[in-house]
């Protein structure tokens, strides 16, 4: 295997370098109020916010920990622009997961937000996508619960503002600015550990396979493009006792509802007000054009390249996971020095993602399976073949998607 990087592309700013750890800190919570009442959430009588129980190198007194909402037991992941810790809610000792987002450049406050929308804007759960309890935002020692579309709330709209104008207004290098997310915890890890660290199981695989279309049509049909799906941003629970995909990590995604076709980035705060039409979602979604070239490269479509795309772009890259899950095919990242699960082309020495390959070579033929002794059915091969087709029209939506997975599992 080649050392590669899968580096990410994101929409419109370029990522702010890795935030500082932040050791022997307890993140303090004056007051926390709910932005929709006015009044002060139930709290403990010492009502620390957060509080950081695990550390490399230093030890925190124990009377800085004193009836904290969440215990952050300790750090489970670490990309450009946050941090996710393992943590414990205290009233209930529930499991979850926390995500604490600096906001201390537009960018990192427009990856936060995006996040934040996508989650809130959805009326319904599912069990393959990533479940948010709630979003804080912390600053000056005073945590506020944010909720989704408030615009009696200041500190909301300066968000707001922060990401449209691209200028700082939010936090101070000395007095910084946090949103955490608080969500379900995955004790499973991400798709590449899972996949990686077992043998190969064509159960699994199949079910895999229905959970994901299942997850990105429900998307779909709340009018939300994805646009960095990746076996990074792929978690497992496994509560249930089997594995249970989730998808996760909407920092890049894009809330169409309520949006003229054309151009769905004419509106960055789109469906803000959380009740985004519904109506003739399942034709229209795939109707709204995208500009941003947006996601990791092994993962994106030929059109996502060229900056013109639609959700259609969501099926090309789920049919590369998909590709490469059931055959095994990884490349090294060159920065992390992971092996991860993604599909290529081989141009000479070089290995070239599979969209840039077919933006470069429309007529390029895609030899699926890639093993001569693959176990692959047919209906699977044709319908990644489907999937990765070059021209976006030639895909199925995530409708047709989830039926033809249903069929080509069933029958295998």
């Amino acid at each position: 295997m080649r050392k590669v990087s899968g580096g990410v592309r994101v929409c419109r700013r370029s990522v702010a370098g890795k935030m500082k750890r932040e050791v022997g800190k307890v993140l303090r919570s004056l007051t926390v109020e709910d932005n929709n009442h006015k009044e002060p959430m139930e709290e403990e009588e010492d009502d620390h916010c957060f509080s950081i129980g695990y550390l490399r190198n230093d030890r925190l007194e124990p009377s800085l920990v004193v009836s904290p909402r969440y215990n952050l037991l300790r750090e489970v992941g670490r990309g450009s622009y946050g941090v996710v810790y393992e943590a414990i809610a205290r009233k209930t000792g529930a499991r979850v997961a926390v995500k604490r987002l600096q906001c201390d450049a537009p960018e990192n406050v427009e990856l936060a937000l995006a996040e934040f929308w996508a989650l809130t804007s959805l009326e319904n759960r599912h069990q393959n996508v990533v479940q948010l309890e709630e979003c804080v935002l912390q600053r000056k020692g005073l945590a506020q619960k944010m909720s989704h579309g408030n615009k009696k709330s200041r500190q909301y709209l300066r968000l707001v503002e922060t990401s449209l104008k691209g200028e700082r207004i939010l936090g101070y290098p000395e007095e910084p600015c946090y949103l955490w997310f608080v969500m379900e915890f995955c004790e499973g890890g991400d798709l590449n550990q899972y996949i990686l660290s077992r043998r190969p199981d064509p159960q699994t695989n199949r079910s895999f396979m229905r959970q994901l279309t299942s997850a990105v049509a429900f998307l779909h049909k709340n009018n939300i493009v994805h646009r960095d799906l990746k076996p990074d941003n792929i978690l497992i629970s496994q509560k249930s006792g089997s594995p249970v995909l989730k998808v996760a990590d909407f920092g890049l995604s894009k809330v169409c509802a309520g949006l003229n076709t054309k151009n769905c980035e004419d509106h960055p705060i789109a469906g803000e007000d959380g009740k985004g039409s519904n109506q003739n979602n399942i034709v229209n979604i795939n109707k709204f054009w995208l500009s941003s070239a947006c996601g990791s490269d092994f993962y994106m479509a030929p059109e996502v390249w060229e900056g013109h795309y639609t959700a259609k772009a969501d099926i090309f890259a789920l049919g590369i996971i998909i590709w490469a899950m059931i055959e095994r095919i990884t490349f090294i990242d060159a920065e992390s020095k992971r092996e991860l699960l993604g599909t290529y082309i081989r141009q000479g020495t070089e290995i070239v993602p599979v969209g840039e390959a077919l933006l470069e070579n429309p007529k390029m033929v895609l030899h699926i399976p890639q093993r001569a002794r693959s176990s692959m059915s047919e209906g699977v091969k044709k319908l990644l073949h489907d999937m990765l087709a070059v021209n976006p029209q030639d895909r199925p939506d995530a409708f047709q998607l989830e039926v033809r997975m249903d069929q080509v599992t069933c029958a295998a």
